[in-house]
């Protein structure tokens, strides 16, 4: 299994509940079409300049990754109207083995 871990950050608590909304309602249902996905987790939290949000989801496989990808896998997957409610976001993702797991 791999982790995929993306971040951003949004001006308001306003635009990263409006991100959540949007992962919610667009992302988890192509990441539920695409075969070796096992999950996702949005996390955020307030900081000084504004709210920071990371992305982690769950994959069988970096090959299952690349079919949401695409062949780049280190870059970052943002549509349009996700971009629009961010402040900043990273360009590139970082991905992990996961070795231990307790759920």
């Amino acid at each position: 299994m791999v982790e995929r871990i993306w971040s951003a950050r949004a001006r308001t608590s306003a635009d990263a509940a409006a991100y959540a909304a949007y992962f919610q309602r667009v992302v988890v249902p192509e990441l539920k079409g695409v075969r070796g996905y096992r999950g996702a987790r949005v996390s955020q939290r307030e900081t000084a300049a504004g709210i920071e949000i990371v992305v982690n989801t769950t994959w069988e496989s970096l090959d299952a990754i690349r079919g949401f990808a695409g062949d780049d896998i280190e870059r970052a997957v943002v549509h349009g109207e996700a971009a629009a409610l961010l402040a900043d976001y990273d360009r590139s993702v970082r991905h992990f083995d996961i070795v231990g797991e307790d759920r």
